[in-house]
């Protein structure tokens, strides 16, 4: 990246020859791009020519490493920081930005992200393109912000955490074998109605209280990916957590509350309750799981979940504001679905009613013959 040099000399000819020299000579900015293979479900073998044929080599002096084993994104990344390189990307899903994340946190490195995952939601919170081309157009603008994090029980995210159902569907999802939107509802409907509420205290700011809930989401950034949208006024800026709480529902409360998370109205519904909060303390009756950006993990009673105020360095999109995506095509069609689902079941409970009806009507001149 060039600096402006201001010279207080007359401009002559051996000026302009240093000022060209000083400009050839500054220095590039250091990237490091680490690669998943087994991310997502596509190979990554085309990505290394992607990155060399896209990247301004003007700007970047850029190196490329693939990971060999879990949590060896982490230690690239916290090498790399260590050396301070200026920007670390994650090229691959929400498992490896938040192994690259954690190892930047309160560092001078930022976090550059090529989504190439199932889920991708900081990326498609940040609006950063799924397209590999023209998310590392995004890196080569290179425009960096501070950003929150979340903290729950000692482990960062950057999306969201929960625990109850929510991470009872994260164990779901991730022993499914099966990714993307299609396979999200299909545990959400199907295993959540097996699924039993617990009752959860809560203490923040404003005291303690005490909800009978299916799950309790906090979010960071507005969804869990695959444009799943938890907390959809969520803001990665505000230095607050958005509280979820989701209360017991019904079959046929559950095509309901798909539809609100895929249309950004989650927060509409009635069965959730939300509010904000910098840090919060909940305790459970028993042990369980919880996640953090979809990674499961079994835990005790006590959680303890906080927000780290712009402590993370992050490559964003300039040209769109944070989270102003809308619903797309495949949402819609989601609804569609949803909707039908709900009039065949109206329609099924009205013949089931004028069933009844038309029963009782013969029941009594049944009875009467006899």
């Amino acid at each position: 990246m060039c600096k402006i040099i201001n010279f207080s000399v007359k401009m002559n000819y051996n000026n302009l020859l240093f000022c060209i020299f000083a400009l050839e000579m500054e220095e590039k900015n250091k990237i490091i791009f680490i690669i998943n293979p087994i991310s997502g479900t596509h190979s990554k073998d085309g990505i290394p020519p992607l990155i060399e044929a896209s990247l301004d080599n003007d700007r970047f002096d850029s190196e490329i490493r693939f990971t060999e084993y879990s949590g060896h994104a982490a230690e690239i990344a916290k090498e790399s920081a260590a050396q301070g390189a200026d920007i670390v990307v994650a090229v691959g899903g929400d498992g490896t930005v938040n192994e690259v994340a954690r190892s930047l946190v309160h560092t001078g490195t930022a976090l550059g992200i090529v989504p190439c995952g199932s889920g991708n939601g900081l990326a498609r919170h940040l609006c950063i393109p799924l397209d590999m081309k023209k998310s590392l157009d995004i890196i080569n603008k290179c425009n960096i912000e501070s950003l929150d994090y979340g903290v729950i029980n000692g482990l960062p995210f950057f999306c969201t955490c929960g625990m109850g159902f929510d991470a009872f569907i994260s164990l779901k999802f991730a022993e499914s074998g099966k990714r993307g939107p299609i396979s999200y509802v299909e545990n959400v409907l199907k295993e959540g109605l097996k699924y039993k509420p617990e009752t959860y205290e809560i203490v923040d700011d404003n005291g303690k209280t005490t909800h009978k809930a299916f799950l309790i989401a906090c979010a960071n950034a507005s969804q869990y990916g695959n444009n799943a949208y938890i907390a959809p006024k969520a803001s990665m800026s505000d230095g607050l957590l958005d509280i979820i709480i989701m209360e017991p529902f019904t079959a046929f409360d559950a095509p309901q509350i798909s539809i609100d998370l895929f249309n950004k109205t989650l927060d509409n519904n009635s069965k959730i309750k939300t509010f904000k909060a910098k840090s919060i303390h909940i305790h459970r009756n028993a042990p369980g799981a919880i996640h953090y950006d979809g990674d499961p993990i079994m835990t005790g009673t006590d959680i303890d979940v906080h927000i780290e105020h712009l402590g993370i360095r992050i490559v964003t999109n300039p040209d769109i504001q944070e989270n102003a995506g809308g619903s797309n095509f495949l949402l819609n069609a989601f609804s569609d679905l949803f909707n039908n689902i709900n009039n065949v079941r109206e329609d099924i409970e009205k013949h089931g009613r004028h069933i009844q009806a038309i029963n009782k009507v013969l029941l009594r001149k049944l009875t009467k013959l006899s």
